[in-house]
């Protein structure tokens, strides 16, 4: 059956009225009219309630030039003729996502679960290619560790490892739910079916991408470790290094001291007493004593 797509942006209590469906009772009108509290809530969701199915939905959005990841609610309300989907702005005046790319793969006779396939695949489709930009920046992060500041580095790895936190909060649930439609778990109580056996079989990409996004940000968190391993790793080396000079600085300060220290250089011609060449004799053995440290050093690469 031919379904209707109604897509709102921000709607008023007065446009969604007019919009919704008939069978969508108050409280769900409140829930599509209430804003987004924070920026990866309210928990996605799809399920069915008597006469239609609503769902909450969130959209991953990179942004490349500040090194950020923000979400935008998508409500979805279905039913036998209609599917009606509510765009929430962003909190922090963020551009709001279209669906204007899904809404141009529509058919004249796809039906409303068929519509929330072609929906559910696109967002799937976006954390995809969320995941292989993590992916590939994870990778440019690791090749950067030698060369950039480690309070640069350390600071990026702290976000990435937020945003994939994030990211897990929001596709996991996405994935359980689309899972649900497969399963013939959601579904209206009354009349032909919302998501009949084709559509079904249709969700099985969609779940796919789901799947395949979830194994990816796995992926990413373990490649994420690493880098911070290997950071560590290079930070500790880095301060041995710097011990080590500070070892060979003091090492080399230690004899001339305890020698100088011992005769003192007070008395005429020391050491041991009036030595006609015993000032000459004390700068020999510093010499000699630091130049034998400095070849010990250089043969063993302490600097």
């Amino acid at each position: 059956m031919a379904a209707t797509w109604i897509d709102l942006l921000d709607p008023s209590p007065e446009e969604l009225r007019a919009k919704a469906p008939r069978e969508l009772e108050e409280t769900a009108l409140e829930r599509l009219l209430a804003p987004p509290e924070h920026e990866d809530e309210p928990r996605p969701t799809l399920q069915g309630h008597g006469d239609y199915v609503f769902g909450v939905f969130l959209i991953a959005v990179a942004v490349p030039e500040e090194d950020s990841v923000y979400y935008q609610e998508i409500d979805l309300v279905l039913t036998h003729e209609t599917l009606l989907t509510v765009r929430k702005t962003p909190p922090g005046g963020r551009p709001a996502c279209d669906v204007a790319v899904v809404q141009k793969t529509e058919k004249p006779e796809d039906s409303a679960g068929l519509l929330a396939y072609r929906l559910l695949d696109e967002i799937a489709e976006r954390y995809l290619d969320l995941v292989d930009a993590l992916d590939d920046e994870i990778d440019e992060l690791e090749d950067r560790v030698e060369t950039q500041q480690a309070e640069l580095t350390r600071a990026r790895i702290s976000t990435l490892r937020h945003d994939l936190l994030h990211i897990r909060r929001t596709l996991s649930p996405m994935r359980d739910a689309v899972r649900r439609v497969i399963d013939g778990t959601v579904e209206v109580e009354d009349g032909p079916e919302v998501f009949p056996h084709d559509v079904e079989v249709a969700f099985n990409a969609a779940y796919d991408k789901f799947l395949r996004a979830s194994d990816g940000l796995d992926l990413a968190r373990d490649l994420l470790a690493g880098v911070r391993d290997y950071q560590q790793a290079k930070i500790a080396n880095d301060q041995n290094d710097v011990m080590k000079r500070l070892t060979v600085i003091a090492a080399l300060l230690l004899l001339p001291t305890f020698i100088v220290g011992l005769y003192g250089q007070n008395f005429v011609n020391i050491p041991e007493l009036r030595w006609h060449l015993g000032y000459a004799y004390v700068w020999g053995v510093i010499v000699v004593t630091t130049g034998l440290q400095l070849w010990w050093f250089r043969r063993n690469r302490w600097f």
